[in-house]
């Protein structure tokens, strides 16, 4: 039986570990990676990386070694799904320090870039349908004040993507790429967000109302619909995307 690979960053929390459990199955192999382990997939027997994903020159290595011992010929697809991200402390910059900037950005940039190009090398020559699956945000299309680092991250993790998607374009087999918004979702992100002081956070206010109000995805729902896009026919169409896309 043909089977289906799934490597996945941020899987020991929110959506991401929702996403881990929801792709469980005898028919896929699945790869994930944190910076800790997520004990419920322990328990299932997956493999699991503890990485350091502000380091992402290592971990971009490791990933190429992994794909490189890997049977291609008993694969139907493989997929990569960037979904880890770090958040900086709320307000401007400069009263973050410039590690917590660079950690952040690294994270949430460099890292998916990186791993990028060593799935898309690694899997060249393979005849599998080749997916990259980008989880951005609604915040890299419109700035918020507060969350500097984090806008740009997404921004530019949206940009990248449809430069990637350009290049796939052209080759043989080449990979279909997406940069997905997935919603706004009841996750520690919308707790740190919440408890932002709004001296340097004019949109606390806001965050705290789509808690109260009920308007905040939960992460199994929000999972569901992120995997539910993959699984589109059309998927790749347009290179940057929300969930709630029709």
């Amino acid at each position: 039986m043909a089977r289906h690979l799934f490597i996945l960053t941020g899987a020991s929390r929110g959506m991401g570990a929702a996403m881990a459990q929801q792709l469980l199955g005898p028919d896929h192999l699945l790869l994930f990676m944190s910076r800790q382990r997520n004990a419920a997939l322990d328990a299932a027997g997956c493999e699991q990386w503890a990485v350091d994903l502000s380091q992402p020159i290592e971990a971009a290595a490791r990933l190429g070694t992994w794909l490189a011992a890997q049977d291609a010929s008993a694969l139907a697809s493989a997929t990569l799904i960037n979904n880890a991200a770090a958040l900086t402390r709320i307000g401007a910059i400069e009263d973050c320090s410039d590690a917590e900037l660079s950690s952040a950005l690294r994270v949430g940039l460099e890292a998916p870039l990186l791993l990028t190009a060593a799935f898309l090398r690694a899997t060249r020559a393979w005849s599998a349908t080749k997916r990259v699956l980008n989880i951005s945000s609604g915040l890299g299309r419109r700035a918020m004040a507060g969350q500097a680092s984090y806008c740009a991250a997404k921004a530019g993790m949206d940009h990248f993507t449809r430069a990637l998607a350009l290049d796939e374009a052209t080759r043989p087999n080449g990979a279909r790429v997406v940069s997905l918004a997935p919603g706004v979702i009841d996750t520690d992100m919308q707790v740190h967000l919440r408890a932002g002081d709004p001296a340097g956070f004019p949109e606390q206010a806001n965050f705290i109302g789509l808690k109260g109000k009920g308007q905040l995805t939960p992460p199994g729902d929000a999972a569901a619909r992120v995997l539910a896009y993959l699984n589109r026919a059309d998927f790749g169409t347009n290179a940057v995307a929300d969930v709630r896309d029709a």
